[in-house]
């Protein structure tokens, strides 16, 4: 069982565990919620570091404008006094990218630093950040291998995901599954391959991820091992226009944690999804769809758990156009998904 560390401060959002999912409705998000500042010291390096892998589509890259943040307390943690960004020393932020299979010779770092806001925009990783190296005694990586405009019915469908049949205009079409290719055929035709397969872009994510784990003090200096402890689904906008994908998606799910939990050697490792922010609860599209195949996924097994984002959006905008750019929205996700990976955690 991880150290947690103990903090008298407000829970940031009132995240349901798995269980009550099947009994109790989604709740809004309370707006009083802060972390302390960081102390700017180091994480016990005779520990492992414990890695958590975010991964999605274009939900998980920086579109979160940076000045949005500055002079609300409730993301005080995150500025400093002079208005510049406060850096943790015991959380490293660390983004891989890259567009389709795995290359050896282009592992595609783009952020390889200490958790703070880089620039002008953020995404996700900083509240998760934040929320684990406060609750940790541990060294903490945020490993991010993820690029836009992915589904994962298909460029990142998972290891063991079998093919399907759906009806489309009065024929029965056959969906790839992992490594078939092209996406769909007529059944009883003979499918023709194209440039692509599914899952090549799960390949060349994990593939990436990998190569950073493969050179671990690169990325967390002086670290001396690390676990796998978690990892973090942020995706929906490709899947959510098309029945054959978003009602297979609590399926998908199911093969992707399994997936992931089998590649890095991590069976207990914990797995926190995020609805799309513009379906609420109760939608009859497809985002409504996929939100209802996160909530089942978490409430099947006490390592999986889910945050429903509707409530927490700083301001109008879907996912699928990156909510305008609002960084209210951006770090309060991350709160969210870290607040509820920590509770998994303690568990």
């Amino acid at each position: 069982m991880k150290q947690i560390r103990k903090s008298n401060a407000p829970t940031l959002f009132a995240v349901l565990g798995a269980t009550a999912l099947m009994v109790a409705p989604l709740m809004s998000a309370p707006k009083d919620y802060k972390l302390p500042k960081p102390d700017g010291k180091p994480a016990d390096m005779s520990k492992k570091v414990k890695v958590f892998l975010i991964m999605g589509q274009s939900n998980t890259l920086e579109f979160g404008k940076a000045d949005m943040i500055k002079g609300d307390p409730m993301y005080s943690f995150a500025v400093n006094d002079d208005g510049s960004f406060t850096e943790r020393k015991d959380v490293r932020n660390v983004h891989v990218m890259g567009s389709g299979g795995f290359d050896p010779n282009k592992v595609g770092a783009r952020r390889n630093m200490w958790m703070t806001i880089p620039g002008k925009k953020f995404g996700i990783e900083q509240g998760i950040g934040h929320q684990l190296g406060h609750a940790l005694d541990e060294p903490v990586l945020i490993l991010k291998s993820a690029i836009g405009n992915r589904g994962l019915g298909w460029d990142l469908l998972p290891p063991g995901s079998p093919s399907w049949e759906a009806e489309e205009k009065g024929k029965t079409m056959v969906y790839a599954g992992y490594g078939q290719s092209p996406a769909k055929w007529e059944k009883g035709t003979e499918p023709k391959p194209i440039g692509w397969k599914a899952g090549l872009q799960y390949d060349g994510d994990i593939g990436r991820a990998n190569a950073v784990l493969a050179n671990i003090q690169t990325y967390y200096p002086e670290a001396t091992g690390y676990e796998v402890a978690g990892f973090f689904w942020w995706q929906g906008c490709k899947d959510r226009g098309n029945p054959a994908y978003f009602n297979r998606y609590e399926k998908h799910l199911g093969f992707l944690a399994a997936a992931l939990r089998k590649e890095f050697n991590a069976p207990n490792a914990k797995f926190v999804g995020a609805s799309l922010g513009e379906d609420e609860e109760g939608v009859d599209n497809g985002g409504g769809k996929i939100l209802e195949a996160l909530k089942a996924h978490a409430a099947k097994d006490e390592k999986n758990g889910f945050v429903y984002t509707f409530p927490l959006k700083g301001g109008p905008g879907g996912s699928c156009g990156h909510y305008g750019g609002n960084g209210k929205t951006y770090m309060n996700v991350g709160l969210a998904m870290g607040a509820e990976m920590v509770e998994l955690l303690k568990k």
